[in-house]
């Protein structure tokens, strides 16, 4: 396997690749093999295939640039400049969304600086799960990552275009923008980050005032003006949610610019950053001498890379269904074990909320992401030599950008964080591993979060208390019933049942919980996303209840083990009386209401958690 390349303290040298990433990116390979070469042939058939604009009969030009000014018709006529497809996921309803209303004029001022041209291919949904926790939308939010795929392959599918630069920030966003590129995987592919907002109501206060809230402490008003100090402006939540975790992920697959994740976005640096992604787009079109197809660009050295600094980072449970379907749409097979088997060997390296107290506001001024990536270069965690769509390869990703008169200079980040206390070293990591496990059992398999979960609470053996509904637990909480070592049962809330709802209503009344000094954890067939917090939650449990599942016989008293040190979830007791059991009757199956009706289809072929949780490849 080939050696990362470093320049740690001013100097070159080679770095041999840690073995267990050695390992599993070769196991990746030779799994992948037959699906790989299917998918690269395709990607070659596609590109030889495709209808030049040079070759468009005279009604399909006229139709695809009608509406564009004359400067960009007479580009586009020359058939010899470049035209980039603009895929946007702006609404104004998602503050990290919102800066992209002007993108476009920005992006077709700055291709037509260098003489190409751009245009809106088309616009995909973006949905807030902010916006929709616990209420009955939020079983549409997984859903709608397979959407946002097939919609982004219909925008690109009038073949005018040379790249694609996709605008997309938020959970299920990035992962379908760019399952769907990959369909178009001739193309070259960039995305254009809009930035944080600026830091609000520290991440500490805020949970206080929402446990405080769930105890009946203060009212409602009191509430809302943290959470509107917390969310108080355009720009992406500055927690370490799915979101962010996306930038962080996209960096280290090299489909962004290095460094551009976290600058916020009135910063004037974020313009700079835009302009310069459009520059870059133009440089790797196959119309010069440096075509950088996505397709090639994300093989399973990136995978690996993404999924390494997601872990390094104690980023989103999310992505370990998120990185499996992406890396199936471009012809790789990653798994769980695959996750598990880095995780274990990847130092966690970053504290930022839920996982500590900082936000990524203060994570980019410590060091950020290109302060990390050099420590995970340092150590041989990352493939050095993967492609990128920018710079000679992943090697170059330990630069950052600034202004100097105006102008965008590269230099390298800081050898050693800034704040020990929010990005540390490979010395002094903040654990030895990453922050997700896999968890196996009489149960099934699943996954849990542990970067924000003390020691003490990482194992629990308590009996059961089972609910089919999140709303259900508020009741026994009030009625005192909870007040108790347990084990939270939440289930049909999978993907086939509800498709599969985060379940964040639940935390602050687990919190109590666990600050009262009782032994309490989750498990569900449901979500918990980035913000899984300091209770241990087992997730994304397969089988899931409505595919036969045991959840669907567990019982309230039944003694269920956590076991997170370990990797155990399991029915502790005669498992052959547990099996022999009948399953609960699902309570929640055709649903209607809010739009649920019209995804049935989608939910009755989607694959389950370990597979991707993905219509679009049902057999995974």
């Amino acid at each position: 396997m080939a050696c990362a390349k470093i320049d740690k303290n001013g100097f070159e040298k080679m770095t041999q690749l840690n073995s267990t990433v050695a390992q599993v990116t070769q196991r990746i390979i030779q799994r992948s093999a037959d699906l790989r070469a299917d998918y690269l042939r395709q990607v070659r058939e596609d590109h030889g295939n495709r209808p030049e604009r040079g070759k468009l009969s005279c009604g399909n030009l006229a139709h695809g640039f009608a509406a564009c000014g004359a400067e960009d018709k007479n580009s586009l006529r020359l058939m010899e400049a470049s035209n980039i497809a603009i895929v946007t996921a702006y609404n104004d309803m998602l503050s990290a969304h919102q800066p992209y209303a002007e993108y476009p004029d920005k992006i077709k001022q700055a291709m037509r600086e260098i003489g190409c041209t751009a245009q809106v291919a088309g616009g995909v949904p973006a949905m807030c799960d902010g916006v929709t926790q616990g209420q009955d939308g939020m079983e549409l939010s997984l859903l709608s990552r397979d959407l946002i795929a097939q919609c982004t392959a219909l925008s690109l599918s009038h073949q005018m275009f040379d790249g694609v630069l996709a605008l997309g920030i938020c959970d299920k966003i990035v992962p379908g923008l760019l399952m769907g590129v990959l369909s178009f995987g001739y193309l070259p592919a960039l995305f254009v980050p809009a930035g944080p907002m600026e830091s609000g109501l520290p991440n500490k206060e805020k949970q206080r005032i929402r446990q405080l809230f769930a105890e009946g402490k203060i009212g409602r008003e009191e509430l809302l003006q943290a959470e509107s100090d917390s969310y108080h402006s355009h720009g992406t939540c500055t927690f370490y949610g799915t979101a962010n975790s996306n930038q962080v992920v996209l960096e280290a697959m090299g489909l962004q610019l290095p460094g551009s994740s976290f600058v916020n976005p009135d910063n004037p640096l974020r313009e700079r950053l835009t302009v310069e992604t459009c520059h870059q787009m133009a440089r790797i079109t196959a119309l010069g001498n440096d075509y950088r197809p996505v397709g090639e660009i994300v093989d399973e050295r990136t995978i690996v890379n993404g999924t390494i600094a997601l872990l390094a980072s104690g980023g989103s449970t999310n992505h370990s269904m998120h990185l499996v379907a992406i890396a199936r749409s471009a012809g790789i097979i990653l798994n769980w074990d695959d996750i598990s088997e880095l995780s274990a060997a990847v130092p966690l390296l970053a504290k930022v909320y839920p996982n500590g107290q900082a936000d990524v506001n203060h994570f980019h001024a410590a060091g950020g992401t290109s302060c990390m990536f050099r420590q995970l270069l340092a150590g041989g965690y990352m493939h050095a030599d993967a492609k990128t769509a920018w710079g000679a390869n992943f090697a170059d990703f330990t630069q950052e950008s600034f202004l100097e008169n105006d102008k965008l200079v590269w230099r390298e980040s800081p050898e050693l964080p800034l704040d020990m206390d929010v990005l540390t070293t490979l010395d002094q990591p903040f654990s030895e591993e990453g922050g997700l496990r896999l968890l196996s059992g009489n149960l099934g398999r699943g996954v849990i979060k542990v970067s924000a979960v003390a020691a003490q609470h990482q194992v629990v053996e308590a009996p059961a208390v089972v609910i089919d509904d999140q709303d259900q637990l508020a009741g026994l909480f009030e009625a005192g019933e909870l007040n108790r070592d347990c084990v939270v049962v939440v289930r049909y809330q999978g993907p086939k049942a509800l498709g599969m709802p985060e379940l964040h209503k639940l935390t602050p009344m687990l919190g109590i919980l666990q600050d009262k000094g009782y032994k309490v954890a989750l498990v569900t067939d449901g979500r918990m996303s980035g913000a899984s917090g300091k209770v241990p939650a087992a997730i994304h449990l397969v089988p899931e209840a409505a595919e036969g599942g045991l959840l669907a016989k567990v019982m309230d008293g039944d003694l269920i083990r956590v076991d997170a040190v370990n990797g155990e979830l399991k029915f502790v007791g005669d498992i052959n009386r547990l099996q022999a059991r009948a399953a609960a009757a699902q309570p929640n199956a055709g649903q209607r209401g809010c739009g649920r009706e019209l995804f049935a289809i989608n939910r009755s072929n989607i694959s389950n958690a370990e597979q991707g949780a993905s219509f679009l490849f049902p057999g995974g």
